[in-house]
């Protein structure tokens, strides 16, 4: 059901819930107020603003806005790089020597940087989706990258595997383990014992540490790029 938006605070119908539910989501800081399909939205509504002392205070622990800009340091594929910006240099931003080196216009350089994230991300994650699909002998039709809120892979029926390209920005292990499930779904497309079995063999180390590292730290991807 599409959303209505009030202000400050995203509106959801839900046939399944049975009483009004308010929240604020982590990875955008958006305040949700979940409704059953007939609740009287102005009673709701009231409800929920007499809990702004909660709201402020969920709001207060969501993680810090990161944007890209001079001096920033993102961690990119475990090396933490250094914004560094001059505006007479080339547009082309370069990896060199733990440093992001960016020219052109102040004007559109978090832009042209997480185009560039982007890229290396698609590069990345194609390069490693290949590497775990020949270990586990099977075919990808194609690998693509988003930017999705509620998850940080998928993977199709057809052999489409998409990734989430905020992964190039957490630890290595956690990027090839998400790969390495997502390769799993190519023999079961399902969560059951087999699936999990083979996911376990092909991930390096225990999936249950990069499963705990997203639970802690996945929302603090979202805010890179964000100014607020």
């Amino acid at each position: 059901m599409t959303p209505r938006i009030e202000p400050e605070i995203e509106v959801v119908r839900n046939a399944r819930s049975r009483r009004a539910k308010l929240s604020v989501d982590p990875a955008s800081g958006r305040v949700r107020l979940t409704l059953p399909p007939r609740a009287p939205l102005k009673a709701a509504l009231r409800w929920a603003r007499e809990h702004q002392v909660w709201i402020e205070r969920q709001r207060a622990r969501l993680p810090e806005a990161r944007p890209f800009m001079p001096g920033a340091v993102l961690p990119v594929d475990d090396v933490a790089l250094s914004v560094v910006w001059d505006q007479a240099a080339p547009r082309r931003i370069v990896q060199a020597c733990g440093e992001l080196r960016c020219g052109g216009p102040l004007d559109g350089l978090s832009r042209r940087i997480e185009t560039w994230l982007k890229r290396e991300a698609l590069r990345i994650l194609s390069a490693e989706t290949a590497e775990f699909a020949d270990k586990a002998g099977v075919s990808v039709a194609k690998v693509a990258i988003g930017d999705p809120r509620g998850r940080w892979g998928s993977c199709t029926s057809s052999g489409v595997i998409r990734y989430s390209w905020r992964l190039i920005l957490a630890p290595a292990f956690v990027r090839r383990s998400t790969v390495a499930h997502e390769i799993a779904h190519r023999v079961h497309m399902n969560h059951g014992p087999e699936f999990h079995a083979l996911a376990n063999t092909l991930t390096e180390g225990h999936p249950d540490e990069s499963r705990a590292w997203l639970r802690a730290n996945g929302a603090a991807l979202h805010w890179f790029g964000r100014d607020s």
